[in-house]
């Protein structure tokens, strides 16, 4: 489970549940099935017209990734993958690595490890994977754009929902007690809206584009390891070359742990 998830929804609601304590105002007036049903089931409506049903299937999935850990191979593990490999491949040659392919789990390093001992060319390999990366990335933009486009209509519909409840007051100004309550009720939509907007689809959007940023950097990583085996370039020379996609403090503690091991 990714709990940053879980504890970043958890602050928001404790964040807006004592901020309304703190200004005298009940959480018990969130409890408005009015405004409820027009920013949820407004934006559910807006999102499903603004996207194609193919990709409004997706967002059960979009879910579950949002809130379970990625299951993807770490930077690290693909780094001693690849110099495993590159060992194997310059002492017992290329086609070893064949038997090692049928334990591989990870699709894309399978069919990339299977496309080098068939044979093929580097410029075949690299096109054939990258293109891969490319839809992926598409598709997982494609994810992100749902939640990003719910965070945008959220707000607007708050708006829409505050203006309802104030025809309703108006239309009612002889009780003055009543008028209060029934334009206090109006802003709820628009705190809904602000709410789900701003600190649930536009976050979900961030966390779904930074965890398809991170696969696809360990995807690229993949393509140049076994770029790196089939010109038979050096495990040293191929871990190096890959260390550069980590990030600069990664990289640091990595190469200072190789550091140690070596002493």
């Amino acid at each position: 489970m990714d709990k940053t998830s879980i504890i970043g929804i958890i602050l928001a609601l404790i964040a807006i549940g004592v901020g309304m304590v703190l200004k005298g105002v009940s959480p018990a007036a969130l409890a408005n099935p009015a405004a409820i049903l027009i920013i949820v089931a407004g934006t559910m409506a807006a999102v499903v017209i603004a996207f194609p049903a193919s990709d409004i299937k997706r967002v059960p999935k979009l879910f579950k990734i949002l809130f379970t850990e990625s299951k993807f191979i770490s930077e690290r593990e693909v780094i001693k993958t690849f110099s495993e490999w590159a060992q194997v491949a310059r002492k017992e040659g290329l086609l070893a690595l064949e038997a090692i392919s049928e334990d591989v789990e990870d699709s894309f390093l399978k069919n990339a490890l299977n496309l080098a001992v068939e044979g093929q060319s580097a410029d075949y390999i690299r096109d054939i994977l990258s293109e891969e990366i490319e839809a992926m990335e598409e598709r997982h933009l494609g994810g992100a754009a749902i939640f990003t486009q719910a965070g945008t209509y959220a707000p607007t519909l708050g708006v829409l929902g505050a203006v309802v409840g104030l025809i309703a007051a108006l239309s009612n100004m002889n009780d003055t007690e009543a008028l209060g309550h029934a334009i206090s009720a109006a802003f709820v939509a628009t705190l809904m809206g602000i709410f789900t907007g701003y600190m649930l689809w536009h976050p979900f959007a961030n966390k779904l584009k930074r965890k398809s940023k991170a696969e696809i950097r360990v995807k690229q990583m993949m393509v140049e390891g076994i770029l790196s085996i089939l010109e038979g370039e050096a495990p040293r020379t191929i871990e190096q070359k890959l260390i550069s996609y980590l990030p600069a403090g990664e990289r640091k503690n990595l190469l200072e742990g190789e550091v140690k091991e070596d002493a």
